[in-house]
């Protein structure tokens, strides 16, 4: 399809002589472009927003006081049912060290009958004091 039958004309001898056809504006003209800073008013406003974030801190506050409250009562209960029973326990491990101590002093007069002048049970220490030992056994190697 030529040039001159799309736009009715004779034809053409140079793209000079063709007429100039310029887009334009629809009728009635372009909408307005709009250029201001429109913001959307959207959301809660700074003083919604800190007082939720305050109210939720003190929430939480409340709920950390609440749960030291109960771990306070919980430790004082358990502190209260260890010294209920620590007068017991004592008693059985005072017991246990007299079976030993009997045992470890007819281990030191048969290992010690035949030096002269050794009293069993003496402490070689004369410091004047009684000093429980500390780990529970009195001779770990002889038994």
């Amino acid at each position: 399809m030529t040039e001159a039958m799309i736009r009715k004309k004779p034809g053409m001898v140079s793209v000079k002589e063709m007429p100039v056809l310029q887009d334009g504006p629809p009728p009635g003209g372009f909408p307005p472009v709009r250029y201001a800073r429109r913001i959307p008013n959207k959301g809660p406003s700074a003083v919604a927003i800190f007082l939720t974030a305050f109210g939720a801190f003190s929430w939480g506050m409340y709920q950390v006081g609440k749960g030291n409250k109960i771990r306070r009562a919980l430790k004082e209960e358990k502190y209260a049912a260890r010294a209920a029973i620590l007068p017991m326990l004592q008693a059985e491990e005072d017991e246990r060290f007299v079976k030993e101590w009997k045992k470890y002093l007819e281990e030191e007069a048969r290992i010690m009958k035949d030096v002269p002048g050794w009293k069993v049970g003496e402490s070689v220490y004369h410091s004047g004091r009684w000093v429980p030992p500390a780990t529970g056994e009195l001779r770990p190697d002889v038994w």
